[in-house]
């Protein structure tokens, strides 16, 4: 009889063991990132999305006169043409500005300096 109590409480430890083994090797898949979901701090989700982005058509955010800036650097826009930069900009829901930025890149327009703080600011929303 002491036997069979004792294989019991055995068995009964031992399985107990294995159950909480068992959960705490279990890890939670994170849930998948998407394109609509970067923030700007997982560079490999930011990679990712610009590679897709780069294989679709391009959207455009109502912003096609930006065009003629292909190829112009940064620091090279005068006041005026700043200004129109803004205007796209300051027209857009926050959660757009992630999408108008991705836009600019793959359309090789580079973002005005000195708007570049508010786009961050803005992505960061």
């Amino acid at each position: 009889m002491i036997y069979l109590v004792t294989s019991l409480i055995v068995l009964g430890i031992v399985a107990a063991l294995l159950s909480l083994r068992q959960h705490d090797g279990a890890e939670a898949t994170p849930p998948a990132a998407s394109c609509g979901t970067c923030d700007g701090t997982n560079t490999k989700c930011e990679q990712e999305c610009m590679m897709e982005a780069a294989t679709r058509k391009i959207e455009y955010y109502d912003d096609e006169e930006l065009d003629r800036y292909r190829g112009r650097r940064s620091d090279e826009y005068t006041d005026d043409e700043v200004h129109e930069f803004a205007d796209v900009l300051y027209t857009m829901r926050p959660d757009e500005v992630a999408g108008w930025n991705r836009s600019l890149i793959l359309r090789g327009i580079n973002l005005p300096d000195a708007l570049k703080d508010e786009v961050i600011m803005l992505m960061e929303r």
